[in-house]
């Protein structure tokens, strides 16, 4: 009888669990109310790769970004930057040493 019962337990659980997590996806972003965002694969240094998303929040200098390819998308994609002082398409050049 226990035994039963812990199973139930455990399907109705899984079965929250796929309804909310699929839920998250499926949702139009106008329905979700965020700003459009750019998702990267990052590599780290132990050859692991993550997703990393960035959006346009306000932020407009170099100090104010944690990694060159935030730099990079923000240059890109949003308005008013004040991250590439020659024009010449590279941001942050001092910050993240990027003289390309």
């Amino acid at each position: 009888m226990n035994k039963l019962l812990l199973i139930l337990i455990v399907a109705f659980g899984v079965k929250l669990y796929i309804e909310n997590s699929s839920h998250q996806f499926t949702d139009p972003p106008s329905e979700r109310n965020q700003l459009p965002t750019q998702e990267l694969l990052v590599q780290d240094s132990f050859s692991q790769t993550e997703r990393v998303s960035f959006m346009c929040d306000g932020r407009q200098y170099c100090s104010q970004m944690t990694s060159y390819e935030e730099a990079k998308y923000f240059l890109k994609n949003c308005p008013e930057t004040k991250m590439d002082g020659d024009n010449d398409g590279i941001p942050c050049e001092r910050q993240f040493r990027r003289f390309d």
